[in-house]
């Protein structure tokens, strides 16, 4: 193809990026995001001055200013602070084409830049003695953050259903090795959320049925005009053996700034974003990862936190545990409670608490109702439709209610409040390699196998998301996980 038919395949391409109207859906997601910031913050600023001073005129005095003081209006503060707050949410990048729609960093950004903000407020306040009252700083700023925060969510859960729907997505070419580029192709279409849309493929030779899932749209010498051609703003590398330095370089000197972006995607999977830090040296995008950590601070300050929540979970919680006993108690004979030998951290067995959904004895039948299900060969014994629940065992387990003791497990140290699945010896011998790696953590009252489909969850996903937990957990994430937790509770889905 000539330079002028590639020209001609870029105008047919995009013709609309030439008449100067189009915006690319960055930027028109980011202008929403600074409407609902601005919304949310003259409603929280000017809704606690009205709470704090009522609808009359109030002022503040700047003492430093002439012998009788430099009098200002609330009106005006809440004005400077509206305008400071936007301003700082700006300058930090909340609204980064890199930030929105996933992870956590949105989030992050957003609290930091409050609290700067925050900072500032203080330290002017302090320094030019401004007689500030303090109910209305440390009211506007906890609310403001709180429904920034809840106005990102509500945004996000949009842009993902918008995501899902086909809409707000980067159109990504992947090139690399066929390999490389089907791994990457079938992870973006896993998450459809992350908002990448594969458009095609560029592998050596233009193998046309090499890749599935994606179109080839050439050789790796045809990266640029695959893009132009197919409207693709995005170009994924699957690892860097196929090109060389210099043909990388050369690439990224022919993107579009603004427009078109280069992602370098290394052979490297399952690796959360804090183990990750990228740092310049001699011209080299050195990647270093963190080694998951076992023991320690972080450790100890998750068994903490595993101890203050189980214990106020109980605490609020009791009330609903004896209504479930004595539910349990009157509608079935036998126990209140069943307990059955887990697996726990390190391949420790311990005793797993859970309020009785079937009848006694309902273990015998187990093998005979899995080799009828045709799962017996599956780690996750799950039987659907099972015949051994008791009247209000199907209840019990849809709302998780009969997992509730499991909270005297955590507060006991046996388990954790988000962890990898706790899984039974029989199910244990049934692991491979990889696997035994979900018992370097305590297993979980939940996780991510549980607000992702629970029990609908494939075996291999579910240890994959086990494994992934197991190599990247936080404190951060576990309070994510527990609030998709009630979430998932509430949808009952892949419950039985």
């Amino acid at each position: 193809m000539d330079h002028a038919e590639s020209a001609a395949g870029w105008h047919n391409a995009r013709p609309h990026r030439e008449a100067g109207a189009w915006r690319p859906w960055p930027v028109r997601y980011a202008t929403r995001l600074a409407v609902i910031d601005v919304i949310v913050l003259v409603w929280v600023v000017f809704g606690v001055q009205i709470v704090w001073f009522g609808f009359a005129t109030s002022d503040v005095e700047l003492r430093d200013f002439g012998r009788s003081g430099l009098v200002i209006s609330y009106t005006v503060i809440s004005v400077l602070v509206i305008g400071i707050w936007m301003l700082a949410l700006t300058i930090y990048g909340t609204r980064g084409y890199r930030e929105i729609g996933t992870g956590s960093g949105e989030y992050r950004l957003v609290a930091d830049s409050t609290v700067r903000v925050f900072g500032l407020v203080a330290i002017v306040a302090f320094l030019f003695r401004i007689d500030i009252a303090r109910g209305y700083v440390l009211l506007a700023f906890p609310l403001g953050l709180v429904f920034l925060l809840l106005g990102r969510w509500l945004a996000r859960q949009w842009l993902t259903a918008k995501r899902v729907a086909g809409h707000y997505m980067s159109r990504v070419v992947v090139a690399g090795s066929p390999a490389n580029v089907t791994h990457v192709v079938n992870e973006l279409s896993r998450s459809p959320q992350s908002g990448y849309r594969v458009v095609g493929a560029c592998i050596p030779g233009g193998l046309k049925d090499a890749v599935q899932g994606a179109p080839v749209l050439g050789g790796l010498d045809d990266v640029s005009r695959s893009m132009r051609l197919s409207g693709a703003d995005t170009v994924v590398i699957a690892g860097a053996d196929d090109l060389s330095p210099e043909q990388v370089r050369e690439l990224s000197w022919s993107l579009e700034p603004g427009r078109e972006h280069l992602i370098v995607a290394p052979s490297l999977i399952d690796v959360g974003g804090p183990r990750i830090h990228t740092r310049p040296v001699a011209g080299l995008p050195l990647m270093h990862v963190e080694m998951p950590r076992y023991t320690g601070a972080k450790l100890v300050a998750k068994r903490a936190f595993d101890i203050v929540g189980s214990f106020l979970a109980i605490c609020v919680l009791s009330p609903v545990m004896i209504a479930v006993a004595i539910a349990v108690a009157s509608t079935s004979k036998g126990g209140i409670f069943y307990v059955q030998r887990r697996v726990g951290s390190g391949g420790r067995e311990f005793p797993m608490f859970k309020f009785r959904s079937m009848v006694d004895g309902a273990d015998a039948s187990l093998p005979a109702l899995l080799n009828a299900q045709g799962t017996s060969d599956k780690p996750l014994f799950k039987v659907q439709n099972d015949p051994r629940l008791t009247p209000i065992g199907d209840f019990l387990r849809k709302y998780s209610l009969d997992e509730l003791p499991q909270l005297f497990n955590v507060f006991l140290g046996h388990m954790s409040l988000v962890g990898p699945r706790p899984q039974r010896s029989t199910e244990m011998a049934l692991y491979h390699g990889r696997d035994y790696r979900r018992l370097l953590l305590k297993p979980g009252i939940s996780g991510l196998w549980q607000v992702s489909g629970r029990s609908d969850v494939a075996w291999e996903e579910a240890i994959r998301m086990d494994l992934y937990y197991v190599e990247n957990w936080s404190l951060t994430g576990d309070v994510v996980i527990l609030w998709r937790t009630a979430r998932a509770v509430v949808a009952r889905s892949g419950a039985y």
